[in-house]
């Protein structure tokens, strides 16, 4: 069986490189060609020995008939689907096509992954969206309800989203957790200052920043914690970017953070490395603060008692699948108005870290596995 994963913008973002590594582990025995906006990213974390990478878009010939058919129709998505020629190529010798961003409905309409979906399913091949989550407002949009209509199947990473779908009619809709629960740890060699167990792991993203609706609150928020920890605690800081792309690198708001703390002794800047060596630094926090939601995975998955500072469905439908509530396991970014909020939250996981880790015990195990069992539903397919 062969499977065409995209879209992928590159595993300069980690989160999209987790889903890969993980969906080629959990769907074992397939051959996956990965259609990236990024060969070099991918190349350069590793992904090349899981599965074969290809470039999603290719240079247009100009003086190509279908070029000049293109041109003479005056139509955009002829001219589009030349450049997405590709992926249109491998879908006729594929058997599906997997959806793997999981929160692309998420930020507006993208006609390219539209475009592509309709495309592929003209060539009568079966899509999927895989791992995803989705504003209810975006599922009332007709042209994006449309599309989600035409999959074969949609696999809900959490309740939110799936209830959603589900109330609005869509009935080829399965829950299981996000596919990076299933993503493998690797534990390199702590960096000094990093006590094993006893340190705080932060990650911030301007991602978040950009949702405030109140200007500096969450960089102030995130320096008032860092000093209450280093004030009333032994605990050590490692801040750990998990997205160093150019236009969205959290290595700089974190940056920020280090040169306010570096004269203390007690703060460490993780340098970027692959998914699954980023996780083995997560793992071995005793806390995690997390904006980046496949940050936030790899701390649940790894027992971690976590916060995350959120700003939309995803945050806070995995967090209350793993816990019953989102209540205080999620800081929505758009409330912080204060600059002791996140200082609030977290005294809450601090205060309750054994009941915290007890829980963890008795639900993650079978949460894990059932992120696993999501691949059935493919074969089944």
């Amino acid at each position: 069986m062969k499977i065409i994963l995209s879209p992928h913008g590159g595993s300069g973002n980690h989160g999209c490189e987790a889903i890969v590594r993980s969906t080629v582990k959990i769907l074992k025995n397939i051959d996956f060609e990965l259609f990236s906006a990024s060969l070099e990213e991918d190349a350069k974390y590793g992904l090349a020995k899981c599965c074969k990478l290809s470039a999603a878009q290719k240079p247009i010939n100009r003086f190509s008939i279908r070029y000049l058919l293109a041109r003479i129709s005056g139509s955009v998505e002829k001219f589009d689907r030349l450049a997405f020629d590709p992926i249109l190529k491998a879908a006729k010798k594929s058997d599906l096509m997997m959806s793997i961003g999981g929160d692309n409905y998420c930020y507006g309409i993208n006609n390219h992954i539209l475009l592509v979906n309709r495309a592929v399913r003209e060539l009568g091949k079966k899509t999927v969206l895989w791992g995803c989550s989705i504003e209810e407002e975006a599922i009332n949009n007709d042209i994006v309800f449309e599309d989600l209509a035409a999959f074969d199947l949609i696999i809900a990473r959490e309740s939110i989203t799936y209830n959603s779908l589900k109330k609005k009619g869509l009935h080829k809709v399965s829950l299981f957790p996000d596919p990076a629960f299933q993503l493998n740890r690797i534990d390199l060699p702590l960096p000094e200052g990093f006590k094993d167990g006893n340190t705080v792991g932060i990650n911030i993203s301007p991602m978040i920043i950009s949702y405030e609706t109140s200007k500096d609150s969450t960089l102030n928020n995130y320096i008032g914690l860092i000093e209450h920890i280093m004030a009333t605690s032994d605990m050590n800081i490692a801040l750990i970017p998990h997205v160093v792309w150019t236009h969205n690198d959290d290595r700089k708001p974190l940056l920020q953070l280090y040169n306010r703390f570096a004269h203390t002794g007690r703060i460490v800047m993780i340098e970027d490395t692959a998914a699954s060596e980023l996780k083995g630094y997560i793992a071995r926090c005793r806390f995690f603060i997390a904006a980046r939601t496949h940050a936030s995975i790899a701390a649940y998955s790894e027992c971690v008692p976590t916060l995350v500072v959120g700003y939309s469905v995803k945050a806070r439908g995995i967090a209350r699948d793993i816990f019953g509530t989102e209540d205080n396991y999620v800081v929505p970014v758009q409330s912080l108005t204060k600059d002791d909020q996140l200082v609030k939250a977290f005294k809450y996981i601090y205060e309750h870290e054994a009941d915290i880790r007890n829980h963890y015990a008795l639900v993650m195990g079978q949460y894990k596995a059932k992120a696993a069992e999501a691949g059935k539903e493919i074969t089944k397919i």
